[in-house]
């Protein structure tokens, strides 16, 4: 089941009478849309009609206003209104994106021109904006320049509370809104028929990493229907990629979706471009890979003071650490609670696909590791009373635990108790990893409470604390609360939003999870700072499949004190 808010299904159905309308509209003689608007067929990325780059889209209520805004013809008078109102996907002029890689961040600005082409002269109509973004993307600012009659601008402005109340303009609840956990849209209001939009916006995302190599992602492909019509109309695309290592060593490229021209290069810094004129716009995301090269482990500490307007005038700081690309290192031993929702929402495929998950990473388990599993709804069902030896005996047990009818889909979502339970299989451990993973879809009413009770079972637990790693499933499952958790328990979060991603994203994090070569990672902190905060406040273990990364700011005492932070790691067992 592939799951969809109805907020998106809503969008898809717009655009979709969106490109019905645009049939009205004539370009003269000579000229005509695209094959694929007027086909009946579309491919299958097309035909999700949700966008795969950013787009703009005419929001059009009335489809008498739908004309060609340079060339007017007779149009038949439409009778009625659209509700929900159709999004006619614009004509793109050029467009352009940047991408700053920095150690496992990309900050992206993508900038594009629109023309309303499907407006009439002297009408007006809303634009919407797509954003489709990579991993744990957030968006950063928005700048929008329209060339009319009367030149328009707007630009993005944080704005409190206190502020909004004396502003005349203030954006109105849902003109900014998430379409899907990926996709962020803006409205554009009142834009004549004819004119051009110029956008530029800027977002984040996170570089998975995975087999010693950072993964870029981002969102490039576009529809041919947004190819604008006429023979002569030149179409220039644009990509810049900067990737910056942040430390010493020097970076190896892997892969590349577009011909990257290199610009320069450093032992840490790499730049290429891509520039084209090109007869149709770019059908494929920009696709990235690069390896920070060591054989060993390796870390180091950057400093950067503060912008000169900057609220906040602490110094700032990255700390990070690498596990280098020797694969044969040595790993704890593990002792492995897998707490596993089998709540109704669960039910069907995302059940499955955990299962299926589940059983992979048992059988990637040594013999001498340990582990249990505890599936809950409103109850708790312990597979064992205690941990168990990961032989090939207990993992075909699991197998036939896992597919008894004893664990039926039913019921809510309780995980106040079954936390509690794995809390207290690992509360001796001591010469091992003891790792907590929590699989859930659904959100509770209790957060604060569940977050207040695993610390303190972190804190009076054994010599060894356990590590809580979380997985989130679909729209509606409670994120924040499992970021939280990951955080307090030394872990990493992962969530899908696709049943079918479950498998591939769960087998990530149990190889970070599973893979910890330093553990208890401490800081030695200066005397001299008088103010230090630290993100995630709780240094998280290095692990094979994840470098460390820790970023902060901090205040001297005296502004001639030596302003480096210094760092030891306590290992757990060699």
């Amino acid at each position: 089941m592939t799951e969809k808010s109805v907020i998106a299904d809503e969008f898809s159905s717009s655009v979709s009478c969106g490109l019905m309308l645009s049939k009205r509209i004539y370009y003269g003689k000579g000229a005509s849309p695209t094959p694929a608007l007027m086909s009946r067929s579309l491919s299958s990325t097309e035909s999700c009609y949700l966008p795969t780059a950013v787009m703009a889209y005419a929001v059009v209520s009335e489809p008498s206003v739908v004309d060609n805004p340079d060339v007017p013809s007779y149009q038949p008078y439409v009778h009625g209104r659209c509700e929900p109102p159709a999004l006619i996907p614009l004509h793109m002029h050029e467009v352009s994106m940047e991408v700053d890689c920095w150690m496992d961040t990309a900050f992206v600005t993508a900038s594009g021109a629109w023309r309303v082409h499907c407006i009439m002269a002297g009408r007006r109509c809303d634009c919407r904006v797509a954003v489709p973004m990579g991993e744990q993307g957030s968006i950063l600012g928005v700048e929008v320049d329209i060339s009319e009659t009367e030149k328009s601008s707007y630009n993005s402005k944080w704005v409190t509370l206190a502020d909004s109340k004396d502003m005349e303009k203030v954006a109105k609840s849902g003109d900014g809104f998430f379409l899907t956990p990926h996709i962020y849209t803006f409205r554009i209001p009142q834009v004549e028929g004819g004119s051009y939009v110029s956008i530029k916006v800027r977002w984040s995302q996170k570089l998975p990493y995975k087999d010693s190599q950072f993964c870029l992602t981002v969102p490039f492909s576009f529809p041919t229907y947004v190819i604008p019509v006429g023979k002569k109309i030149p179409k220039r695309e644009k990509i810049q990629l900067n990737v910056n290592s942040g430390s010493g060593t020097e970076l190896m490229i892997q892969c590349s979706s577009h011909p990257l021209k290199e610009l320069s290069r450093e032992v840490r810094k790499l730049s290429f471009v891509y520039e084209a004129e090109v007869p149709a716009w770019s059908t494929s995301d920009l696709d990235f890979a690069y390896t920070v090269t060591s054989s060993d482990l390796f870390g180091g500490v950057l400093l950067q003071s503060p912008a000169l307007r900057d609220f906040d005038e602490r110094e700032m700081f990255c700390l990070y650490l690498f596990p280098g690309n020797k694969q044969i290192r040595r790993v704890f031993r593990r002792e492995v609670v897998f707490v596993v929702d089998i709540s109704q929402s669960m039910q069907g495929l995302p059940i499955e696909n955990v299962k299926n998950a589940l059983l992979a990473s048992l059988s990637k388990l040594n013999p001498q590791d340990s582990f249990n599993i505890i599936a809950f709804n409103s109850e708790s069902h312990l597979f064992s009373p205690k941990m168990v030896l990961a032989t090939h005996g207990s993992i075909l047990k699991a197998t036939q635990w896992l597919s008894s009818n004893i664990l039926t889909t039913d019921g809510g979502t309780n995980i106040m108790q079954p936390l509690k339970q794995a809390m207290k299989l690992l509360s001796d451990t001591s010469e091992s990893i003891p790792l907590v993973f929590l699989i859930t879809d659904g959100s509770v009413e209790d957060e604060r409470e569940i977050c207040n009770v695993v610390k303190g079972c972190l804190t009076s637990g054994g010599s060894v604390s356990p590590r809580i790693f979380t997985f989130g499933i679909g729209l509606y499952c409670n994120h924040y609360l499992l970021q939280m958790l990951a955080q307090i328990g030394r872990g990493h979060y992962d969530c899908t939003y696709n049943a079918d991603n479950i498998e591939l994203r769960m087998e990530r994090l149990f190889t970070t999870a599973s893979s910890v070569v330093l553990a208890d990672i401490t800081m030695n902190i200066p005397e001299n700072l008088d103010s230090l905060e630290l993100f995630p406040s709780r240094i998280p273990d290095l692990s094979l499949g994840s470098p460390s990364i820790m970023s902060g700011r901090y205040k001297d005492t005296y502004k001639e004190a030596n302003r480096y932070t210094y760092m030891s790691c306590m290992v757990v067992r060699e």
